[in-house]
């Protein structure tokens, strides 16, 4: 039986090195993009969470007024009665309110005087 003998076989192996990948760069339309979806975004989160305002009163029309001294035992239901004998109380309650910038209807101090609405008798 015959031998067959390979000389020095070598094989050759890979050392595989770790890869370094380029910083990524931008194109001008990638940064438009991205300016864009962030100009966006600040838009919608002002509209979303922004100030808001209603209307009240009839625009341009300015209201009459007059001054009441609050004396002990007055109640704004009371005093917007006396101003509008006629209308709806509780409306004209909240006039009074708004037109003072009072908190609510406890908020009415002895002694202060009010901006009370004229109203046609």
């Amino acid at each position: 039986m015959s031998t067959i003998t390979l000389g020095n076989v070598r094989t050759s192996q890979r050392v595989s090195m770790p890869s370094v990948s380029a910083p990524m760069k931008l194109t001008v339309r990638g940064k438009i993009v991205i300016v864009t979806l962030a100009v966006l975004a600040i838009g919608i989160l002002a509209i979303m969470w922004g100030p808001s305002s209603t209307a009240s009163g009839e625009a341009g029309t300015p209201q009459q007024t007059t001054s009441v001294q609050v004396m002990p035992g007055h109640t704004l239901w009371q005093i917007a009665a006396d101003a509008n004998p006629h209308g709806d109380i509780r409306k004209t309650v909240d006039e009074i309110i708004e037109l003072n910038s009072l908190p609510n209807a406890s908020a009415l101090q002895m002694g202060s005087e009010i901006a009370v609405p004229v109203y046609d008798k």
